[in-house]
């Protein structure tokens, strides 16, 4: 586990990633954590004593990477930019659990578990992650039945959300 001490930051202006708060991870550790890669990976391990896992390190340039830090895990160290953090990080080797009630309710609709399953795992984890990221079954079932719809008319996430953006 490769572990250090950073700053929180946050993006002034930079197109899609305004506003995100973030750490870099700087090449000579990233190397150690997953050698000679230049690409996205996922890790585990923990911000000061918050517990992370499957969390993307996306590159940064010149072999440096960067974490997006998001409102739960910043809710889950009580720091804001400009805050030092603990970090400790190693690869994160284990594969992304899909929602299982996604997974059975779209065993009843087999067009729709067709055009899930043709999907890229990162394109899954959308729909998993929206999923299971409330609290109240009410609206993961609603989020469900919509993902299940959607896909069963061969939409891709996005153009799920847009669909029912503005549907009550």
């Amino acid at each position: 586990m490769v572990t250090f001490k950073t700053t929180l930051q946050k993006f002034e202006k930079n197109g899609d990633k305004t506003g995100w708060t973030y750490i870099i991870i700087p090449a000579i550790l990233a190397n150690q954590i997953k050698p000679d890669t230049k690409t996205t990976y996922r890790v585990r391990g923990k911000l000061d004593a918050f517990p992370i896992e499957q969390i993307a390190l996306l590159p940064a340039g010149e072999g440096d990477f960067m974490m997006a830090i998001n409102g739960g895990m910043r809710k889950g160290i009580k720091k804001s930019e400009g805050a030092t953090i603990e970090v400790a990080l190693e690869l994160d080797t284990n594969e992304h659990k899909i929602s299982p009630d996604l997974l059975i309710c779209l065993e009843d609709e087999p067009k729709a578990l067709e055009f899930f399953n043709s999907l890229a795992p990162g394109h899954q984890r959308y729909f998993s992650n929206w999923i299971e990221g409330v609290k109240s079954i009410e609206i993961k079932s609603k989020r469900i039945s919509q993902a299940v719809w959607g896909l069963s008319k061969g939409m891709d996430f996005g153009a799920i959300i847009r669909h029912f953006k503005n549907k009550v």
